[in-house]
């Protein structure tokens, strides 16, 4: 075995003489897509993330030493890192060099170290605490530290949420119209204290659409041509200012942000993604961009907003700021946070983060959770932003139970909700693919203004399609009564019924002209939205995809909702409909499918299930209506599945090339980590000079310790980072240390020559107990050892010598090449 890999070593590895190095040829980089390359470069995730091999041999005398004292003894404390006996020189472990155990950007986080510092850390607070009063105190604050950032986290996210939506309901009215009582105020707070007569309900005298306020009328076709111009004017001035503003100053505040969250959340080091810059601009542009009219939502960008203030009020607290994996649970809580003042739903915010997003969940992560969304909930329904002093975004109040003969036409809507999911992100995946492999990818403001303007023109005639997606949703939610004045309430009147009406339950009623009207209106509105979302997500401003996918849902939902009802209302002698539908009784509620199509169709596109029936009823309060949610979103997933397992999120993740294990997925091939692994050839000894040539020559982030070339058994890995932070750090702080001196990995320094320089001791950076597999170990095997331990790399051994290295990029690359994708498609795009 050991032959075989010395051949196929050879022939893929370039041999530095180097002190034991030796690496493989670097292959190329994607850019902007799989078929695309590019050069590797100093930040580019293949060079960071693909921990390739080398190994470090520290034999220090010509006899190879035993194993009991050549690196498997356990670490005790040492002199000094230069050997020549006792010293006051700084040890790696004992005076920790600054920077020492941290990450590079675009690089994976070491879940197994960053648990065992924090347990390290856990145990020496409390071994201190029984010693005074004062280490008893910091012990309490430290256990009390992460309740107190939830609540900073919640009270943060709450307040911003509250803003945003404030804002984006007055920068989308003013799209349309001004408040003479003050600019500042949008319709609805506009109207409030105007007095209008029964029948001039739905006009305001204090509020002028901009033809009305130019031409002193709002009849005519003078009128109508200003607002249509000046609305497509605003559209774009909100959509420059966004996309102008996103490319400015932070460009990782486009899109949605979630498939990068989840990829951070699985260890992923993306400097600047959480930021304050990325924050601010994200704050800003996701107002300018919901209220320009574009298909898009603030659901899935108030998800990275929330994780953006938990990021930045970690650095308040030490354990929260020194450790990665740490900081990554309150990320977790932070994308509950997002959803909770999103739809105003805590319970669904925790439960989605626990499905959806979250890679590493413990209990208590969970609890934390369940607390940010409730401060979080408690802030957004304080500012009271939809001004009903509620906190759901669309309560509803049906007066007719659900039959189950219903169940039906609502398991219709689950299989055309998973057929639009489906279908939705294979043409999102395709465009998104055309935008980074042309030209058009290079103008990103161009392609905002122009499909700001196709949406703007097109949109505004419709008036289902010119008001946001939160109204829509609501008015296709509304259970129509007698006093209704919309469009879709445009029933013929019963004779036997007086004006005013009595009660808010009626009876089924035939179809008048404003409801085929409206539903004309909502069948093109239907087809408008599926076209220009395909397009709209993915673009560089902030994009959320909930309310769209709920917007095109709801409409299905709604057409067929009264489609039952006027085939109920013709047809009450029906088998189906006998006995529990009579020509007197309210039988079939329309909002209730426009509900239930809503549900599915988010389904589809995102495959949640259990988060997302718990969001619809807290986001409607609609208690009673699970079940016809459950079998809707089942039906949905399980529909959607049949063509693709990846929802839009994974989608996204796999086109932009992140290294993230899907723990959903499961590994289906027969193959062994022998067929994965990288091989590695050791050599001689080697100087501070040489390792120092190898780190400037190569990108690879760790490198294996063997005991010699002739016995190459495994004692330890040692972090690229760690490697060249030590060296610096030796160079500055320590006298005698150069180019020529040796690197030694070993518990006792070599003898050494009286005028030759001191040995560069550094085993307190190298890590004694690496995760190792045997080369016969199944890759299935392997694969769930990453997934659930979080790893970065693991050794490969055949009987106590090592063979090679696995890395999460290599299990990647493999299991796009068993899938028949790219395997070159695995980068950082």
């Amino acid at each position: 075995m050991s032959d075989f890999w010395t051949r196929r070593g050879r022939a893929r590895v370039r041999t530095l003489r180097a002190g034991g190095f030796r690496m493989r040829e670097k292959p190329g980089c994607c850019d902007g897509g799989p078929e695309g390359l590019h050069p590797p470069s100093d930040d580019d995730d293949d060079d960071l993330v693909d921990i390739a091999g080398a190994t470090l041999d520290f034999s220090s005398t010509d006899d190879v030493p035993p194993l009991s004292s050549g690196g498997y003894e356990e670490h005790r404390s040492r002199a000094g890192m230069n050997g020549n006996g006792p010293s006051n020189l700084m040890d790696p472990l004992e005076d920790p060099v600054p920077g020492l155990g941290t990450y590079e950007d675009f690089n994976t986080i070491d879940w197994v170290r960053e648990k065992s510092k924090d347990r390290d850390r856990h145990r020496e607070i409390t071994k201190n605490s029984r010693r005074s009063t004062a280490a008893l105190l910091h012990s309490v604050s430290d256990a009390f530290s992460g309740w107190l950032l939830m609540l900073l986290v919640g009270l943060m996210a709450g307040a911003l949420a509250g803003g945003i939506d404030i804002a984006a309901h007055w920068l989308t009215d003013m799209k349309e119209g001004v408040c003479l009582r003050g600019f500042w105020f949008n319709r609805e707070h506009c109207c409030w204290t105007s007095e209008t007569t029964f029948q001039d309900r739905d006009r305001c005298a204090v509020w002028q659409t901009w033809g009305e306020l130019i031409t002193g009328t709002s009849e005519g076709a003078l009128s109508y041509i200003l607002n249509y111009l000046l609305y497509i004017v605003w559209a774009l001035l909100f959509a420059f200012l966004a996309v102008t503003l996103v490319r400015a100053f932070a460009p990782y505040a486009c899109g949605s942000g979630i498939p990068e969250i989840k990829t951070i959340l699985s260890g992923f080091i993306i400097r600047g993604y959480l930021g304050k810059w990325t924050l601010i601009t994200k704050t800003v542009t996701l107002v300018l961009a919901v209220s320009s009219g574009l298909s898009l939502g603030k659901e899935g960008p108030l998800v990275h907003v929330a994780c953006c203030c938990a990021n930045i009020l970690c650095h308040l607290f030490t354990k929260y700021r020194k450790n990665e994996a740490k900081r990554r649970e309150v990320l977790s809580a932070a994308a509950a946070v997002g959803v909770s003042v999103a739809f105003g739903a805590p319970i669904g915010g925790v439960l989605f983060s626990l499905e959806e997003v979250s890679y590493y969940f413990p209990l208590k992560t969970l609890w934390r959770s369940f607390f940010a969304a409730l401060v979080a909930a408690f802030t957004l329904r304080s500012i009271n932003p939809f001004g009903n002093s509620r906190l759901v975004l669309f309560y509803v109040e049906f007066h007719t139970p659900w039959h189950l003969v219903e169940l039906l036409p609502f398991v219709l809507l689950g299989i055309f909700g998973g057929l639009w999911g489906a279908l939705f992100i294979r043409a999102n995946i395709a465009w998104c693919r055309i935008r980074k492999t042309t030209r058009l990818g290079r103008y990103p403001i161009v392609e905002v203004l122009a499909v700001t303007a196709v949406t703007a023109l097109v949109a505004y005639p419709n008036s289902y399609t010119r008001m946001s997606g939160a109204e829509l949703i609501s008015e296709l939610f509304n259970d129509c009564s007698l006093l209704d004045s919309s469009q879709l309430c445009g029933y013929q009147q019963p004779a036997n019924i007086s004006e005013t009406g009595v009660g808010n339950s009626l009876a089924d009623r035939p179809a008048g002209p404003g409801l085929y009207t409206a539903l004309w209106q909502l069948a093109l509105a239907l087809l408008f939205k599926m076209l220009i979302t395909v397009v709209t997500f993915g673009m560089k401003v902030p994009s959320g995809l909930f309310i769209p996918s709920m917007a095109v849902g709801a409409i299905a939902g709604r057409l067929l909702g009264v489609g039952m009802e006027q085939l109920a209302y013709y047809n009450h002698d029906w088998l189906i409909f006998r006995g529990w539908c009579t020509p007197e009784a309210d039988c079939i509620t329309p909002g209730l499918y426009a509900m239930v199509g809503a549900a599915a169709c988010l389904g589809g596109v995102t495959r949640m299930t259990v988060s997302l029936v718990v969001i619809m009823f807290e986001l409607t309060g609609g208690l009673e209506y699970i079940v016809p949610l459950m079998a809707a979103a089942m039906t949905s997933k399980w529909v959607a599945d049949a063509f693709g397992r990846e929802g839009i999120y994974e989608a996204h993740i796999r086109l932009n090339g992140y290294p993230f294990l899907e723990p959903k997925e499961e590994f289906e091939h027969s193959s062994l980590a022998v067929d994965v692994m990288l091989a590695l050839l050791t050599q001689e000894s080697m100087t501070v000079g040489e390792v120092e040539a190898l780190v400037e020559n190569t990108r690879y982030s760790g490198f294996p310790v063997v005991v010699s070339q002739e016995s190459p058994r495994l004692v330890g890995f040692v972090l690229r980072r760690d490697l060249v932070i030590s060296i610096d750090n030796a160079r500055k702080r320590q006298d005698g240390v150069v180019s020529a001196s040796l690197v030694v990995f070993s518990e006792h320094a070599p003898p050494q020559a009286s005028d030759g320089p001191p040995p560069l001791r550094l085993r307190g950076i190298m890590d004694l107990s690496p995760f190792t597999v045997t080369d016969h170990t199944p890759m299935d095997i392997t694969v769930d050892i990453f997934r659930k331990l979080g790893l970065r790399q693991c050794l490969v051994t055949h009987n106590g010598r090592l063979l090679g290295i696995i890395t999460k990029k290599d299990i990647l690359k493999h299991m796009a090449q068993m899938a028949n994708r790219d395997p070159d498609s695995i980068l950082f795009n």
